[in-house]
């Protein structure tokens, strides 16, 4: 379809694609395949030209991308609390966890949207046992992945809220905007939604009727480079803030920082862990972090390049050339 194309016309290709797939479904799996192919363009741009990406997207208002990150999952109380206390020693002044164990019924892909007593009770223990660890300062962010009905996440937000809560993240699942104003009018926790909306046309309806708190887009599902930078202009004009999502490796984590340097409504950029060395082996230069601070690469385009040799080795089958 872009075979040929100018890779300096990137919104061109960005609607080529988009619109070629409308009938079947422009978001999604289609923002997906826009969201890789929008920031290698940005990339090649960059390269092209010798600038770091940023510079393109408008130039830099901050010199490095604070970030907030993760503990492992599924850990007790001791574990919570001294990975906690682990994340707040590394710098870092934010952290997020999901505490609440799996029930049964979802085992066979089934959304019960309920939390038993019991899974509750985990879930306080655990986030007060963060809350010990990581200190009073730390901002803690809860993830409850969209999977409760309304009022179970309600009942669960007051319950969680003696820990002093930072935000409550995907409280209900992504569908309806009508369930996520209804537990917005009836918590107190801020609320932060975005990583499974796609493109700027998902974000209008929840900037419009005020339904979160923080916007959590992700790079690279929502559309790419030149779409976060259009989502994080639109939510400029509510005041609401931007924290890009992380869950897929160097690139995502890059693609997101460059234009958050270039944004003024950011909150603090997503990674996996406070260590991020697990990916130095797809990477020729390691990510520089210092202090829970990402220093973004002042060289061409995204300022990495990949280690080709190991991606090639290490791929998939189906997916290595012949």
């Amino acid at each position: 379809m872009i075979k040929g194309d100018d890779p300096f016309h990137i919104e061109m290709i960005w609607n080529k694609i988009f619109r070629r797939f409308t009938y079947m479904g422009s978001r999604g799996a289609s923002t997906n395949a826009i969201s890789g192919i929008d920031i290698a363009l940005w990339d090649i741009r960059g390269k092209a030209l010798n600038e770091p990406m940023y510079n393109l997207l408008g130039g830099p208002v901050r010199d490095r991308i604070e970030l907030y990150t993760h503990p492992d999952p599924n850990i007790g109380p001791d574990e919570a609390r001294r990975q906690a206390k682990e994340i707040a020693e590394s710098g870092h002044t934010a952290m997020k966890f999901d505490p609440y164990p799996g029930m049964v019924e979802e085992r066979n892909g089934y959304l019960s949207g309920k939390m038993s007593a019991r899974g509750e009770a985990e879930g306080n223990e655990i986030t007060a046992a963060m809350r010990e660890g990581a200190g009073p300062d730390m901002e803690l962010l809860i993830d409850a992945h969209g999977r409760f009905d309304v009022p179970t996440a309600v009942r669960l937000s007051r319950s969680v809220s003696s820990s002093n809560i930072h935000w409550w993240e995907e409280p209900v699942p992504v569908e309806s905007t009508h369930a996520l104003k209804n537990v917005r009018d009836q918590i107190e926790i801020p609320i932060s939604v975005g990583e499974r909306l796609h493109t700027r046309w998902e974000f209008v309806a929840v900037l419009e009727q005020d339904l979160t708190d923080f916007l959590m887009p992700d790079v690279t599902w929502t559309g790419g480079i030149s779409e976060l930078k259009k989502i994080s202009t639109m939510a400029e004009a509510y005041y609401v803030p931007i924290s890009p999502h992380d869950a897929s490796g160097p690139i995502n984590v890059l693609a997101g920082a460059h234009v958050m340097m270039s944004v003024p409504n950011f909150y603090k950029l997503e990674t996996a862990r406070h260590r991020l060395g697990a990916y130095d082996v797809f990477i020729q230069t390691p990510l520089d972090v210092r202090d829970g601070n990402l220093h973004v690469p002042n060289a061409p385009g995204l300022g990495i390049e990949m280690n080709m040799d190991y991606l090639r080795a290490n791929s998939d089958e189906q997916f290595r050339g012949k």
